[in-house]
């Protein structure tokens, strides 16, 4: 049933901080961390990951609050200088409550991605679009065939982008939709989630149906998304990239992408849990 599909996860506040949890990615998220919070939410994330039985804390944090998430046991995954607003660092900060989920069970595989997509990294993005494909802003109207399109692609997600109505949502809000049309068909999608009091964007939501792939057509939406983002005043773009996916480093590293780190066991996606690779540019 497709309805088993959609991510369990939820998203809630503590104080003025926005946290996202849930079953599916047995993990507590700290997205947006209003200064104010800390460091007392520290134990009420804690708290809050042992009642949901999560095993893993990700905090996504400005770097001169860093040193209470060390103090409380956090290791450093990643780092983007100049994250908010081209002013301070975002460091990605983890906590592990169970020390197994800490260690990757694929690190020689995580080594040759990295090696390939650094090795590409100087070589031409990719093709442009072909006759035959348009790349287009979604609407509300395409949101149903979005999420076809997602759910074909990912076995499972960590937002519940298989439901047409939260794409909808989310399109009134923060996120840009491209898609690729080949014809009438929608065949690849893609979208940047922006933090404009941040002047980041986070480009995600890569999916290419099957018989697409090898097109260069996430190249193509990545291009466009930038693009978009730079005219309205986006500073910073990063993306957390599936680290076992060559196709999508790669796409990266050629876009002109730094590596930043690995979340370790960090998303449930494509039906498992998996590592992920963070990316990031300066517009």
């Amino acid at each position: 049933m497709r309805q088993e599909k959609i991510s369990q996860d939820i998203i809630t506040r503590i104080g003025d901080s926005i946290v996202q949890h849930g079953s599916l990615n047995k993990r507590v998220y700290l997205m947006n961390l209003a200064p104010e919070d800390c460091p007392d939410i520290l134990p009420e994330l804690e708290h809050l990951a042992k009642k949901n039985n999560c095993t893993k804390i990700f905090a996504k944090i400005p770097e001169k609050q860093a040193d209470a998430f060390k103090k409380a046991g956090y290791v450093s995954e990643a780092y983007i200088p100049g994250f908010f607003r081209g002013r301070e660092g975002a460091m990605f900060m983890a906590l592990y409550l169970d020390e197994k989920r800490g260690r990757p069970a694929d690190r020689a595989l995580l080594d040759r991605v990295l090696a390939v997509a650094g090795s590409k990294a100087k070589a031409s993005p990719g093709a442009s679009c072909s006759k035959q494909h348009r790349v287009l802003r979604m609407s509300g109207a395409d949101a149903d065939d979005m999420a076809r399109v997602f759910s074909l692609v990912f076995d499972s997600y960590p937002f519940p982008i298989f439901n047409a109505d939260y794409l909808r949502k989310t399109m009134l809000h923060n996120v840009v939709y491209f898609g690729v049309r080949q014809g009438d068909k929608l065949v690849g999608l893609a979208s940047a989630e922006m933090d404009m009091q941040s002047l980041a964007a986070e480009m995600t939501d890569f999916a290419i149906l099957p018989q697409h792939r090898g097109m260069g057509l996430a190249g193509i939406l990545l291009d466009q998304m930038s693009e978009k983002t730079r005219e309205m005043g986006i500073i910073t773009l990063f993306t957390i990239a599936r680290a076992v996916s060559f196709g999508m480093n790669i796409t990266f590293a050629r876009a002109g992408f730094k590596f930043a780190g690995t979340l370790i066991n960090n998303t449930h996606i494509a039906g498992r849990m998996e590592n992920m690779n963070v990316w990031h540019k300066k517009l």
